[in-house]
């Protein structure tokens, strides 16, 4: 069964490419999602690694967290599933008077 980990403390240097080689010396990697900044297009520092086997996830985060990579001790754990966040109830931000009449200003 596959296992997803995740990365943290990334260099903004770092690729899916040196996620992939560094965590296939631990098993075989189904896939690394590095998590980019939609509006600048920059890494955020942080991805995720779905090894296929709980073994290899677990030999890879005895080996890697703590390890430097590219200047920075990377952060290797299991992944939680994501917490549901509660959706916001209104329209948000101000909003504003009623109708304006331009010519009261004259």
């Amino acid at each position: 069964m596959n296992t997803k980990l995740f990365v943290g403390n990334l260099s903004f240097n770092t690729t899916e490419n040196d996620l992939q080689d560094l965590f296939a010396a631990h098993g075989t990697v189904i896939s690394v999602d590095l998590i980019m900044d939609k509006f600048s297009g920059k890494s955020r520092g942080f991805a995720f690694v779905t090894m296929e086997t709980k073994e290899g996830a677990q030999a890879a985060i005895q080996a890697l967290n703590g390890k430097d990579l590219n200047g920075r001790d990377l952060t290797v754990n299991e992944a939680r599933p994501r917490e549901e966040r509660p959706r916001s109830g209104g329209r948000g931000g101000g909003g504003g008077g009623g109708r304006r009449d331009y010519n009261s200003r004259y």
